[in-house]
């Protein structure tokens, strides 16, 4: 067998393992009548993803165990850790708001519909963006100081998202800030810390996966997530949503939308 052989028995078992995961996600979802369950599979996607893959590397004996290891481990915790903070942020709760008005104007069968532009959809975009992590395991070559450097962006973009989540959950348990706009800590100096943290991870990992010109052919896996995050259903949406608080307009005209940047002073008169 060739690397380019295991590398394709690679792709379509990560195909088969996050397809499984989303059709049990589906099927959770509607027992409890609450397709946001999606949001946890989410994260779980890619551990799955990359734990199938550094299993077939390592039978295969393809690659560099300790890239393809240190991608699996790095991958695992990003995912872990945002699968538990979601799955704890929605216990206990209803549909999300996102998915009813989503789901409301469905044609035919509202479950089948979102089987379709929820599940398998974000099936395919988990199996897309973690292409890099799967190449990068059929590939030779060792650690060089990119892959460090791609290590170090991944722990800026990792305490961003873990700060910055921790500091909104502490702030929307205090009744008093209900309706409140969060601009305190990170959120003070971007609106998004946790999708800016959510891009670091994914352009650390494509940095620590570099290890051959056949990875550059996966950049379009970060592009990608940077574009969920910043246009696609990430802090477009969010910032549309959060338009009509009280205090948004001027918090939105003194922090930064994606990139962290000290708060800019307010101007006379506006």
């Amino acid at each position: 067998m060739t690397a380019g052989t295991a590398l394709l028995l690679n792709l379509g078992v990560t195909a088969a393992v996050i397809g499984a995961l989303m059709l049990a996600t589906f099927a959770i979802g509607v027992r409890l009548g609450r397709h946001s369950v999606v949001d946890v599979a989410w994260g779980l996607g890619f551990v799955a993803a990359a734990l199938a893959t550094a299993a077939v590397a390592t039978a295969t004996g393809f690659g560099d165990p300790v890239r393809n290891w240190l991608l699996c481990g790095l991958t695992a915790v990003w995912g872990l850790r945002l699968a538990i903070h979601i799955g704890l942020r929605g216990r206990g709760k209803g549909e999300d708001p996102r998915y009813e008005r989503f789901l409301a104007n469905a044609p035919g069968n509202p479950n089948l519909y979102a089987l379709r532009v929820v599940y398998l959809l974000q099936g395919s975009l988990v199996w897309l963006i973690s292409l890099p992590v799967q190449v990068a395991a059929f590939t030779a070559g060792p650690l060089g100081w990119v892959a460090f450097l791609g290590a170090l962006v991944w722990l800026v973009g990792m305490v961003f998202e873990t700060v910055g989540d921790a500091q909104l959950a502490r702030f929307k348990a205090d009744p008093a800030n209900r309706e409140k706009i969060m601009d305190r800590g990170l959120w003070a100096w971007t609106r998004h810390p946790n999708y800016f943290g959510d891009a670091c991870v994914w352009w650390g990992l494509f940095l620590v996966a570099a290890g051959s010109w056949w990875v550059l052919l996966t950049l379009p896996a970060p592009l990608v997530m940077t574009y969920l995050l910043t246009r696609g259903s990430g802090q477009r949406l969010l910032d549309e949503h959060m338009s009509n608080r009280p205090g948004w307009s001027e918090y939105a005209a003194r922090t930064s939308a994606f990139f962290p940047l000290p708060p800019r002073k307010a101007v006379p008169g506006t």
